[in-house]
């Protein structure tokens, strides 16, 4: 089966013209326009089919209706404005861009996406203002998330092709995304999480590890440690919400600064003043997403990105390390 792309339109609109194969024969028609065009969401095409923007031999049909075959099915469907977000001129780093997808080293602090409590001043907002094209992407292009306080890359989509690559991409799990943190406790060695996560029974802005809850897999590796403390390096097979800083806290490693899973604020025996203050004062729970990578969502090349460690976390880890060797001595 081939398809014909007319010539460019505006941004706004899609215009396509294909013949549906014998092989679709009794399938819906929403179903089988998913499979012949693969750049394009369902949900998308669905839309376009409701609006009457999708022609089969020139009538229009609903998303239910069964294809024969044979049929000729033309495309004329409108690319609507998705983002209401304002756009805001926020510095942003970029590690890698193309045409089709931005790869952002988001600092702490930075909220994502506009919510209750945080209705501008976000990625999304400063996205928009590097790329007002976004706006006619879902979020943005934002295909997933960071939480305010943990820093590193995000993958962005700047076309509708890489939004929908990426999103079954992450769904199928074929994004390899490596984070750094620095967590209390010294560990003997590395390992796997394997620890389903939902919303905590009572407390609904917090996660927990419940059974029944979503399938959640982290693996880990010690980089360095110190007295009372443990430089790793992390690795997501899932991407729950808040799955990092779950599972380190449920096996007793908690990261540094976790404000929601990291208990009470504990100082080790004979720490030196300036790792005390260290300790006290840092604003943050010490995570970095380092290293993404992954297959083009267009090209199909290999694409890989990393982040450098921030100031903030660069200065902990120099603090531990002189005080252990304070300590040894």
């Amino acid at each position: 089966m081939k398809y014909i792309e007319f010539d460019p339109m505006p941004t706004s609109t899609v215009q396509l013209s294909l013949q549906i194969p014998d092989a679709e024969a009794g399938q819906r028609l929403d179903q089988a326009l998913a499979r012949l065009l693969p750049d394009y969401s369902r949900s998308r095409l669905k839309t376009w089919i409701e609006a009457g923007e999708v022609l089969v031999d020139g009538s229009i049909r609903r998303p239910r209706d069964k294809v024969n075959g044979g049929e000729l099915v033309t495309v004329a469907g409108t690319v609507t404005e998705e983002s209401t977000a304002a756009a805001q001129a926020i510095p942003l780093v970029m590690a890698y861009e193309d045409k089709h997808v931005f790869m952002v080293d988001k600092p702490a602090g930075l909220v994502v996406h506009p919510g209750a409590g945080n209705p501008d001043q976000t990625l999304q907002n400063a996205l928009l203002s590097r790329d007002p094209e976004l706006g006619k992407l879902p979020r943005a292009g934002i295909v997933h998330r960071l939480d305010k306080d943990t820093s590193g890359l995000l993958i962005v989509a700047r076309s509708l092709k890489a939004h929908t690559a990426l999103v079954r991409m992450l769904e199928a799990r074929q994004i390899h995304r490596e984070y750094e943190a620095i967590c209390r406790g010294v560990m003997t060695a590395g390992g796997t999480i394997d620890a389903p996560i939902d919303r905590h029974p009572t407390d609904r802005v917090r996660m927990a590890i419940r059974d029944g809850g979503r399938d959640a897999v982290t693996h880990y590796r010690v980089i360095r440690r110190f007295r009372a403390h443990t430089h790793v390096r992390v690795q997501l097979e899932t991407g729950r919400t808040h799955q990092i800083r779950v599972h380190l806290a449920h096996v007793n490693y908690p990261i540094v600064g976790d404000r929601v899973y990291g208990g009470r604020l504990a100082l080790p025996k004979g720490a030196t003043e300036e790792l005390r203050t260290a300790l006290r004062e840092f604003p943050r729970q010490a995570l970095h997403a380092a290293r993404l990578q992954l297959a083009h969502p267009v090209t199909g090349k290999p694409l890989e990105a990393q982040a450098p460690l921030p100031g903030d976390m660069l200065g902990l880890l120099a603090v531990l390390a002189a005080d252990l060797a304070t300590t040894r001595a």
